[in-house]
């Protein structure tokens, strides 16, 4: 029990955060997190949120949607908490993928008691566990609430809402999501179900995309970034290729294509005016 404690507990700053997350509204300063931080598992993310009581249905709907997210690298973001949340990140760990929670209290409060060995197989799998409240903090009924931008934040492909109540605070992580510009997707549920109102109140005042599957989710995207890339030239492909495998300096980018520094550097900059890649902390990512 508690073996989660036996790793270190370390914090970033928000000069360090992924580029998406500095963007928020009242974005916190610092975080603290258990696990490896690697901005690299952000830049395919998507907030994945719900009802605490998560009915068979939404397993369902998780254990539809998870292998196929999985398979396309995407790092899952949720809080951590019963029902869709849990089922989330367990869903996420057994396909294999990465996910990060995000904490409504300290890290070292574990809420709830039942997410023991979640906690460990999280940082485990190479994801992360985080929290913007100091250690000892207790979860109060405003914090959860707060936290809710932060794992919106987090996410570069939006919001997923599974199930929720018309009062649910998933709800609130849709809005947040909204407005910091993400897309927010919505699961239908039956209309006499009370665990479906606020997703389908989200649809039906056009609050959020209706969804059916995974493909709704990233098809566009992809097809977007497909038409697009066939426009590039030859050396922006190159570049293209390097980047989706892995974030790269100049000088590193400059030596995999075999040219020198200050053309790399020129094309750089010509794609980052074209808003295709970013520069962050010295390195090079792509833009989803």
């Amino acid at each position: 029990m508690n073996k989660w404690k036996n790793w270190p507990i370390k914090i970033i700053k928000k000069i360090d955060f992924p580029r998406q997350l500095k963007e928020i509204k009242n974005c916190p300063d610092k975080l603290f997190y258990r696990g490896s931080w690697d901005n690299n598992i952000f830049t395919k993310s998507l907030a994945v949120v719900g009802s605490r009581r998560m009915s068979r249905y939404g397993k369902e709907v998780i254990a539809k949607f998870m292998p196929e997210l999985i398979a396309n690298k995407i790092c899952i973001i949720s809080g951590f908490m019963y029902g869709v949340d849990t089922e989330s990140h367990l869903k996420c760990l057994e396909f294999g993928g990465k996910t990060v929670a995000v904490l409504g209290g300290g890290l070292d409060i574990l809420t709830p008691p039942e997410n023991d060995n979640l906690y460990c197989q999280i940082m485990e799998a190479g994801g992360l566990v985080i929290s913007e409240y100091k250690p000892d903090f207790q979860p109060t009924l405003w914090s959860f609430p707060q936290r809710n931008r932060i794992v919106a934040g987090l996410s570069s492909l939006g919001v997923l809402v599974i199930e929720a109540g018309i009062k649910s605070g998933s709800l609130i992580t849709a809005r947040m999501g909204r407005e910091q510009g993400k897309n927010v997707y919505a699961i239908p549920g039956q209309i006499n179900n009370s665990i479906a109102e606020g997703t389908n109140y989200l649809i039906k005042n056009d609050l959020a995309k209706m969804t059916l599957s995974v493909e709704e989710i990233i098809g566009s995207h992809k097809i977007l970034q497909e038409n697009f890339f066939e426009s590039l030239n030859p050396l922006e492909n190159e570049i293209i290729k390097f980047l989706k495998i892995e974030s790269l300096s100049v000088d590193e980018l400059s030596k995999k294509l075999g040219k020198s520094v200050i053309e790399t550097g020129i094309k750089i900059g010509m794609m980052s005016l074209q808003n295709i890649i970013f520069e962050e902390n010295g390195k090079i990512y792509l833009k989803n």
